[in-house]
């Protein structure tokens, strides 16, 4: 048998190829996308494919949720843990600085019935909030929301928990005008906590009133440090012990200002000005942020001495000219 007539046959018939194949089915899907678009025939498919996903989806989710709360359980449970620390520590040390204050207190009490001193009688106070600023950009004033129906009178100081904000300058029915210690006709009697020195601190307003006497140097510091709500302490010596970080609070020499309440801080110290220094200081009540303040009344002053003859209050003593007989 001539082998030139031998034939082999496929044992696998082969059909379309491959890439025929992949055309087709091409062709297929963007028919169906277009059809899809126009006409919406796969919406309920694709709604029964959804609903059967959704158990699916909804155990995946919930996995992931109860993962993920966990974690900020854990995490948060760990904050706890912290912040309960150190609020244990700052009760502590909470109560260690009341106890101080409390034998500061009776030590305080103790001192005054030895040297026979009057004992201080507390001043009423009246709680107010901020309405707004007076319209008025030559100023730093504000305006509360009580006024003489409240009690509040002219000339009470003004504070807020971190120090003196200012004081009542006028009084209308039911609100009232506050000059902050920032504006520049403002001035208050401080001394420094430190070691008592006395001085008279001034606002700077919308900024300072003279810079013709004042050193280049020093006009660059208080271009950069005495802005707007700023404060200036004036009539002290320039080899007068006061340095920065000092903290200055009222005296109460003037009889307004009750004394002990902190007003301001010492940012920058210049002593070559002149007999004396020009100091900078930084208002430590928030002058300019404070929206609930409180109004301090007057303490009460002991009454004058009576007159031995008669028992009355003394005279108040007169000049020459406007005694009686004397010359004009």
């Amino acid at each position: 048998m001539p082998v030139s007539n031998f034939q082999t046959h496929p044992v696998f018939r082969r059909g379309v190829s491959p890439k025929v194949r992949l055309l087709i089915y091409i062709t297929v899907c963007v028919v169906m996308l277009v059809a899809d678009l126009r006409f919406r025939y796969m919406e309920p498919l694709r709604g029964y494919l959804f609903t059967a996903a959704s158990p699916v989806s909804t155990v995946a989710s919930e996995s992931a949720k109860l993962v993920s709360n966990a974690t900020e359980h854990f995490s948060s449970l760990t904050d706890l843990q912290d912040e309960n620390v150190k609020l244990r520590q700052y009760r502590l040390e909470g109560a260690e600085r009341l106890l101080r204050f409390d034998e500061l207190e009776q030590e305080n009490v103790k001192l005054r019935e030895l040297l026979g001193m009057r004992k201080k009688t507390p001043v009423k106070s009246i709680a107010a909030e901020v309405l707004y600023n007076v319209p008025d950009s030559s100023s730093r004033k504000v305006i509360l929301d009580r006024g003489k129906k409240a009690g509040i009178t002219h000339g009470l100081a003004v504070v807020d928990a971190d120090g003196l904000l200012g004081q009542v300058t006028r009084v209308y029915p039911t609100q009232s005008e506050v000059t902050l210690v920032t504006d520049r006709n403002q001035a208050v009697p401080v001394q420094v906590m430190r070691n008592g020195l006395r001085g008279v601190m001034f606002g700077t307003g919308q900024g300072l009133r003279t810079l013709g006497d004042v050193s280049k140097r020093w006009q660059q510091a208080v271009q950069s440090d005495i802005g707007p709500g700023s404060l200036e302490l004036r009539f002290v010596l320039a080899n007068a012990d006061i340095k920065p970080d000092d903290v200055l609070v009222t005296s109460g020499l003037d009889g307004i200002f009750l004394p002990g309440f902190p007003v301001a801080k010492v940012e920058s110290v210049d002593r070559e000005a002149g007999d004396f220094a020009h100091i900078a200081c930084r208002p430590l009540g928030g002058v300019e942020k404070s929206l609930r303040v409180l109004v301090l009344g007057r303490s009460e002053l002991p009454p004058s001495p009576p007159r031995p003859e008669t028992g009355e209050p003394p005279l108040p003593v007169l000049p020459k000219a406007q005694q009686p007989g004397g010359r004009d």
